[in-house]
Parts: C-alpha cells; structure tokens; sequence
C-alpha cells in the first residue's frame, strides 16, 4: 500500500480497504502519554482514514477534527462512526489544501497514524501542525519503521535518518513502541534555530558552482535534505563550456528529476566567500517554470527534496553556506545572521514569479474586507489594490496569518543594533487610508519615500496600468530587499532607488511638472523644502508629521508655496534615520526616573525643578470626563499646538515617581514647564463597572512649584476648551484644524491668524474651532545641532 496520488486512495477506500486496525498497545500508550487536559480537549487526527483513531480519541474525551483527502475516506468514516459524538469530518488535504476549516485557537493533540511517510513536503507539514499545538500540546506521530518492514514495502515506513530528522527541534522527544510501530510522542516548540554551515574542507585552489532557486505554485522554495544532515539547494559546478544558468537546469534535473527550460533560468546575483580559507564562487540562479515529479535521484547524497515555505526558514535546523546565501539573495531577510558575503547583483531582467497557497487568497480578501468595513477604503481601486497585491510576498518572513492580519499590525522587516523597529510593513488600514488620501487618478506617478515594496505596489496597481511609482530608501538593504520583491511579485511599475528621502526623488526620475503625489512612510518631525518643490500644483502630500510628539498622518495639497491640510489620521511610523532625522532634547530629572521631553523648540530652564517636584502637589479636576474607548489625541495635538511652554513628562522606570506623578511606567503626559514649576494632565478612574460602559475617567492637572497654580489653570483651560470646540461624541468626529505650512522664513506679517509652530524648514499655522486668532509672535525656530541627553 504505496499509494502516491489521491485517485489511488479514493479508488483504496471505494474497495473497502482499510489501514492496520487500531491496536490495544496504541490506545493505551495515547490514552498514558496523550491524556485529555482538564476541562476537555481539542485533537486533530491528520490523515484519518475510516476514523478509527478519531473515534478512540472522543472516546477519551477530546473534541476531535478528523481529516482527510479522500472523500471515500470520509464517506466510510461518518457512515462507521455515525454514533460518535463529538467528531468533526472535515475533507481538506494538510499539504496543499487550504486549512480554513481548522481551529484558529489551536490543538492540545495532533495525530499522524499510519500517513506521515505519504507526506512529500514533511519538514513544513510538521512545522505547521507544530505551529497549532496549544501550550503543553503533543503531537504524535505512529509510523512503521524501516527496518522492521519487507524491502518491498518500505515506501509507508521511516527509517532511522528520517526519524531523527522528524524528531529534531521538539524540546522533549518520546519514542514508545506498539507491536513494532514506534509511537513518537512530541511536545514543545518545533524550532531548530537555522545555522548556515559548510562541508568538509576542499583541496581545490578554487570552488565555482551554480544553485538553482525554485518554487512551486504556492510560492514555497525547494531544498533537499542531504546525508551530510543539513539543507541544500539543487546545483553544482559547470561542465565545460556550460554557462550557469545552463548548468543549474541540468543539476535540478539530475538531483531532482525536474525539468526546466534554459529560457526560464535568470541568473540573480553572483556570491564570492570562500570556504575554509579557499575561494568560492556561487551563480544564483532563479528558475521561473518547471515541469515533472520530485525525485530523489542521488539517493546516495540527498534522502529527499521537499518544498518549504519562506516563513520557516528561520527555524529549519543546518542550512548549508552557499543555499542560504543565495536564498538571500531572491529573499532577503528570510534567513538570519548569515556569514558575510560579497554579492554582485545582476541587472538583467526577469519576469515576476506567480505562486501562492489558496490560504493566501482568503486571508487577503478577509483583510481587504475589514480594511474596507472599517470604512478605509471607500474607493474601487484601493479595494481592488487590497484585494490582488500579495502583501505576503513582501513580508515573507512571517506567516500568512501574521502578514494578512486585517488590524493594527505592522510586520517589522528590520531593526538596528538597539533592537528599534527601523523598517517595516505598515498595518493596512493605515496604509488603505493613506493611499485614499492621494486620490490619484488613472496614470499617476507618485513618489514614494520609505521603501518596502508592497505599500508602493499599492499605489502603482491604484494608479492603473499607465501609472508609475519612484520609492525611495536611505538604507541599501531594504532597497535590495524591495527591489527582489517587486522582481518577484511587483508589476514592473515600481523604481526602487536608494536615496536620502528629504533630497526628494533623483532629478531625472521626476516628471514634467511634479508628481502628481507623494507619500512619505516614516515619522518626519519636519517636511523636506523637495517634497513641495517636486509635487504638482495641487497635488497631495501624505505624511506622518510629527507635532509636539504626537504623529498624524496629514493629506497636504499644493497651492504655491503653500501646503494646505485637507485630512488627519491618528498613527505612528518608524522614524527617519537621513539628514533630516533630529533627536528631540530631553531633560533628566530626579536620577532618570523622569524626563521631560522637548519635541519642538528647545530645552526649557529647569533649575529648582526637581526640589519643586519633591514638595507640595497641586491637583485641580478639571470636570471634565470620558468613558472607555474614547479618543483623546485630538486633545493632546491640541495642547500641544496651543500651549507655549509644552513638553512631556516621561516616567522612566518604575519607583516611587510613579506613584508621585500617577504616570505609568515607560508612559508621558502633556506638560507645560514654568520657572522652577511644571504641570501635567492624566486622566483618573472615578467611577469603576463589571464592563467597559460602566467605567468612567476624569481629566485632572498635577503641578508643582510656586507657578504651579497658574500652569495648572492654563491645562485646565484647555482641557474645557477642546470639551467645549473639538471634541465629538463620536471618536471620528473631533474637529481638526485649519492647518496650513508655509516656507521656513516667511515672515510673521504674511502669515495667517493662528497658533505657529516653527520646524527648521517650514512654519506650521494651526487655527483651531473656537480659538480666537491668535497673531504669530516672533520666530523662534529650534536649532539644528541640539543634542538629546538620553535617558
């Protein structure tokens, strides 16, 4: 009973064949080693045949799902077990199906009797079932083995190799024995950290050789298990006068018994390390189309191929050097801490590479489908963007749960030494409306500063087939990375140049006339002099700007010189790293347990600041009062636009000032700093619920010092006045104000009514509802060369 193809055990079942019956060995060793958890259990049995083993499995008590491929399987299956309680019969093919039906929280029990050695891609079938264990979950695996079955009928057995390698990365590993089938019992995480490791030393003065890179038509890389006991790419060194893209065809096909075209290999990039000391040169070759069945045609090197997908590489065990390189090299960042390499990408052209899971098209669609409830997305071509753009190809290296999550998750793609997030894929409702605020029209060409690839397909596919997009990087290895993305899945409609964003797009790439729109993907505290200069009349300008500390994504349209605001979203980006980055000054207090930070403007005097705050407190409740979920930034831009004097008041670490200053540990308030005094609004719990509706909060200002009264009033003041003008019983209907930017140097006397807030390049005039105008005072424009003291 070797069978291979899913007619073959449709045609088994419709016979009245069956596996080996359940025996009393194996219920017992389940019922020892696989007990149900208190309060019930939830068990998948994989591969379940007639059901014998679900049964037995809700027989001990376990909520079972039961699946399989066959639907003579299932057919049997309910009609034997008709009785059974408790038995979900679910038709779905674990390797290639989608697993929708499956439960989202998880199993304490997944059961492989008799199947595991029918599974071609076995190391990404077990990562995924290990991936759905709950917490003290095992899954196990009953198998015949290899020696202890005739030679002839060794293809449903494992043998010693395979075994160690299925048992490699569970934190403990059981094997039990029931009448000659061994019983694996496996429990923890089934991770095996990738290293990337070399052979032997070679004695040759030089390695030369070319690796074929291949996919299947769920986007998923070949790699084949060798007996050196580590993974490899298909490939090998040229014979004769044999290019490499011609010598990658020929090694796909004698190690794995695929056929490719030599129209269909492209070469990438070329490698240069060396391997112990000697030299090596890898051709990384990318192979678009294929034909044939997986075979292991060296049986004496390699024990099998299989497929796996992009998101587990990073916990696959050994990965030999120059495979996990050139993977790199099509997906960077799939694989970490990689040796040092010397690449020379090739420039020639490749046409992108189809291929995902049907699992993919649902979760993107169920994405699109909250973007758009959410109400982000109101217009056909953002909906049609979010729905075809396969944002997982741009974040490969997560899960497709992970990157098609529908709501405030962004995938971090890069992180610095210290650990910050310096690059990732923005949640997509964020991105949805950022792109809904450009209303672009057919054709558009827009700029794109902050390269990841996916939120620039976006605008492209938005754009319509006529338009094109210039994406900009400061960082050479996200541009790499965008660049190999867009390659693979992108449009051909997306430049990636890497470039100091504030500089604007290189001149040559900017179209007569400007960019019809721009958008920026990184926090800005200012808004680069180019961004204007480059962007049409009456075009628009999306970015994250920074005021007073607080970020809003703000649609800007062109008239002039000026930037007029026309739309504002709450949000949070990575920040810049260019020439336009600036650290905000901070002020230390009481040891580095607080800080105040001044982020615009300078540091204010804080002499007798930390005595005040050792002395008496002054509280006042401003009467002022909010529910659960209620939005308040609206508040906190507006103090921060109106009040002169304003900061924030950080709490560092947890201490007594916690409790002095009612301020959470690692959390800021809104401040306004005087003579040796400062104040700050928190908001206090004053009526407590068994639910959300029942609890209540009051705005109350704190403050210390002699001035502390009077700072004090003037948040008060505010806090009554955004109550009474800006603040909306419906979280999406606080008012924003007219905001207008104007050229840095632009003189007091030609700028409108308002409160102004100077950046080194422009001067931002706020006029908000219900607040008299105000004349702009002198310009007191904040330095270029402040040193932020840390905290």
């Amino acid at each position: 009973m070797t069978h291979t193809a899913r007619a073959e055990w449709e045609q088994h079942y419709s016979d009245g064949r069956n596996f080996r019956q359940l025996g009393e060995r194996e219920r017992a060793l389940l019922a020892e080693h696989a007990p149900v958890p208190n309060g019930g259990g939830l068990a998948l049995d994989v591969g379940c045949g007639t059901g014998e083993l679900a049964a037995y499995l809700a027989a001990l008590g376990y909520t079972v799902d039961a699946c399989d491929f066959a639907d003579s399987a299932l057919a049997r299956a309910r009609e034997e077990h008709a009785g059974v309680e408790g038995v979900r019969w679910l038709h779905l093919d674990i390797e290639h199906g989608d697993p929708a039906l499956l439960h989202d929280e998880g199993y304490d029990l997944v059961t492989l009797r008799l199947m595991y050695p029918f599974v071609q891609d076995r190391g990404r079938v077990v990562h995924g079932l290990g991936e759905r264990l709950r917490d003290g979950g095992a899954l196990v695996v009953i198998t015949p083995v290899a020696a202890n079955t005739p030679e002839e009928r060794r293809g449903i057995a494992l043998d010693e190799d395979e075994i160690a390698v299925l048992a490699a990365g569970w934190e403990t590993v059981e094997r039990l024995d029931a009448d000659g089938l061994a019983v694996l019992v496996l429990r923890g995480p089934c991770h095996a950290d990738t290293r990337a490791v070399e052979k032997r030393p070679a004695t040759a003065h030089a390695l030369i050789g070319a690796l074929a890179v291949v996919t299947d038509d769920a986007g998923r890389v070949l790699l084949g298990r060798s007996r050196r006991g580590m993974l490899e790419l298909p490939g090998g060194k040229t014979c004769g006068p044999e290019d490499f893209a011609a010598a990658a065809v020929r090694e796909l096909a004698e190690k794995t018994g695929l056929v490719a075209d030599r129209a269909d290999a492209y070469m990438v990039t070329m490698l240069v390390d060396d391997s112990h000391g000697i030299p090596r040169l890898t051709a990384v070759v990318r192979i678009t189309a294929w034909t044939g069945a997986l075979t292991s045609a060296e049986a004496d090197k390699f024990v099998r191929w299989e497929f796996f997908d992009l998101h587990a590489l990073a916990c696959v065990g050994d990965v030999f050097v120059p495979a996990a390189l050139a993977i790199d090299g099509v997906w960077p960042g799939v694989i970490p801490d990689l040796p040092p390499v010397v690449s020379y990408p090739l420039a020639a052209d490749r046409p992108p590479v189809p291929g995902e899971p049907g699992e993919a098209v649902r979760l993107r669609q169920a994405m699109a489908q909250t973007v758009i409830d959410g109400g982000w997305a109101p217009s056909e071509p953002v909906c049609d963007a979010l729905r075809t753009v396969p944002r997982h190809r741009f974040a490969p290296e997560v899960n497709l749960a992970a990157a098609y999550d529908g709501g405030d998750r962004a995938v971090i793609t890069r992180r610095d030494a210290t650990g910050t997030a310096i690059s990732s894929v923005s949640a997509a409702w964020l991105q949805a409306d950022m792109l809904e605020s450009l209303r672009l029209g057919p054709g558009a060409i827009v700029f794109e500063a902050g390269s990841g690839g996916y939120n620039a397909e976006l605008i492209a596919h938005a754009a319509g087939p006529e338009g094109r997009v210039v994406s900009v990087d400061i960082d050479p290895w996200v541009v790499r990375r965008a660049r190999a993305f867009l390659t693979e899945a992108g449009s051909g409609r997306v430049t990636a140049v890497e470039a100091d964003a504030p500089l604007g797009a290189p001149a040559h790439l900017v179209p007569r006339g400007g960019f019809d729109g721009s958008m920026i993907t990184y926090n800005c505290w200012d808004i680069a002099p180019a961004w204007r200069e480059q962007l049409a009349e009456g075009g628009r300008l999306v970015l994250p700007l920074e005021m007073g500390g607080y970020t809003r994504a703000i649609a800007f349209e062109r008239r002039g010189e000026v930037l007029h605001a026309r739309r504002f979203t709450c949000c949070g980006f990575v920040r810049d790293q260019g020439q336009q980055a600036r650290p905000a000054p901070v002020v230390s207090l009481l040891g580095g347990a607080l800080a105040l930070r001044f982020d615009d403007g300078s540091a204010a005097g804080t002499e007798g600041l930390e005595e005040a705050l050792r002395g008496r407190r002054h509280e006042v409740a401003t009467g002022v009062t909010m529910g659960a979920n209620s939005y308040f930034g609206s508040l906190q831009l507006y103090a921060a636009t109106t009040l002169s004097g304003f900061c924030r008041l950080f709490v560092a670490h947890q201490g007594p000032e916690e409790g002095m200053t009612g301020i959470a540990k690692n959390r800021d308030a809104p401040a306004i700093v005087g003579e040796a005094s400062l104040a700050y609004l928190l908001h206090v719990r004053t009526k407590d619920g068994d639910s959300p509706q029942g609890k209540e909060w009051e705005w109350v200002v704190r403050a210390f010092g002699e001035q502390g009264p009077e700072l004090a009033g003037r948040l008060v003041a505010t806090v009554r006045a955004w109550d009474r003008h800006i603040r909306a019983a419906d979280n999406d209907k606080h008012a924003d104000p007219v905001l207008t930017v104007h050229p840095a140097g632009t003189p007091d006397d030609a700028l409108p009514a308002g409160d102004v807030l100077d950046k080194l390049h422009c001067r931002l005039v706020f006029r908000w509802p219900g607040r008299d105008a105000v004349l702009p005072g002198p310009v007191d424009r904040p330095e270029a060369d402040v040193v932020a003291e840390g905290v």
